[in-house]
């Protein structure tokens, strides 16, 4: 949505323009019928006139092109004046604009917590903040390029104008209380340089950072990152198996993980769903009669993950499961444990 603004002053400005074309028109037609000048002629003088430059006329004027002259001289200082006054506003008045919208998003970042700061808006970064929207998460996006973040019509993205491998900048975005930093910058070694300063001001953040080569996996490991995504990678596999097992692939395309009233799997503390002072299995917990879910994986407190667990995995504090079912079983299971999207 455009700055009211901003629509305002370009309003102003084809005003502006407008009357300036039909200045220079009714010069030349008046010159041209009557003084009988050519249309070169007619131009020259309209020119010369309007921009006061001073040179001789074509040919002398008789008393009614004089008097249109005249007249011409006036309308084209208070025509041109303007025009100059509201294309100068305009110049001066655009940083000014940008400046304010930058100061009132600001106040807007500094009341988020538990964010997502989202490094760069290419393609990845787009993808990401789109999918983030349709979980509603709330993000912070830090773009270098200006006509890049201008170009965001959406007002409820909250953006920061600025380098992303800048501490200052980090900081602005609300680095210390944000929960987990997307890298989606182009260049990887801007990418390692970002998670080395973020890793440093906030070492419990969560760190996600894509690499355009394999050889920056490691490096990007060991800067901090906690996940590393390879693009080409992921794109070359996903096409393979459309290849070798075209069916199964479609069916984990249609699990959506995020999204309104459409979501089919979810990741789930232990401590939302029972008191963990006395520990159940997940026999014990009977979510799919309860639900309708399945319990297809499970997270231990150390981070490692079982696929399929068996019925009497005990659910440790600190350990997630991860639930499968219909968008109307996500929903009574959210529902019946009042468990907020996260």
């Amino acid at each position: 949505m455009t700055n009211p603004i901003v629509k305002i002053f370009r309003s102003k400005l084809n005003t502006a323009v407008v009357l300036l074309i039909f200045l220079v028109v009714a010069g030349v037609v008046g010159f041209k019928f009557i003084s009988e000048f050519s249309w070169t002629d007619a131009i020259y003088m309209t020119v010369i006139t309007i921009t006061t430059v001073g040179f001789g006329e074509v040919q002398p004027l008789d008393y009614n092109a004089k008097l249109f002259t005249i007249g011409l001289i006036l309308a084209s200082a208070v025509i041109v004046g303007y025009a100059l006054k509201i294309i100068t506003e305009y110049i001066i008045s655009k940083n000014d604009i940008n400046e304010l919208k930058q100061k009132k998003m600001q106040k807007k970042i500094d009341t988020i917590s538990n964010h997502v700061i989202i490094c760069g808006y290419g393609r990845n970064g787009k993808q990401a903040a789109m999918k983030l929207q349709a979980h509603n998460r709330s993000f912070v996006v830090i773009e270098k390029d200006e006509t890049v973040s201008q170009k965001i019509e959406d007002e409820t993205i909250s953006f920061i104008n600025g380098d992303a491998s800048e501490d200052a900048v980090l900081i602005r975005a609300g680095i210390h209380r944000a929960s987990c930093l997307i890298c989606a910058l182009p260049n990887d070694s801007e990418n390692v340089f970002v998670v080395l300063s973020a890793r440093q001001i906030n070492p419990k953040i969560r760190i996600i950072s894509r690499a355009s080569h394999e050889t920056t996996y490691s490096k990007l490991k060991l800067a901090g990152a906690n996940n590393v995504i390879l693009p080409d990678r992921i794109g070359g596999n996903h096409m393979a198996s459309l290849v070798v097992v075209p069916d199964l692939l479609e069916f984990v395309d249609n699990l959506s993980i995020v999204g309104d009233q459409t979501i089919n799997i979810e990741e789930i503390a232990v401590e939302q769903l029972y008191n963990t002072t006395e520990q159940k299995t997940i026999l014990e917990l009977d979510l799919r009669k309860k639900t309708g879910c399945n319990v297809i994986g499970y997270k231990d407190e150390s981070g490692n993950y079982h696929i399929n667990p068996e019925a009497d995995q005990k659910l440790v504090p600190g350990s997630k499961i991860i639930v499968l079912g219909r968008p109307e079983q996500i929903q009574t299971l959210n529902s019946m444990y009042n468990i907020e999207l996260s």
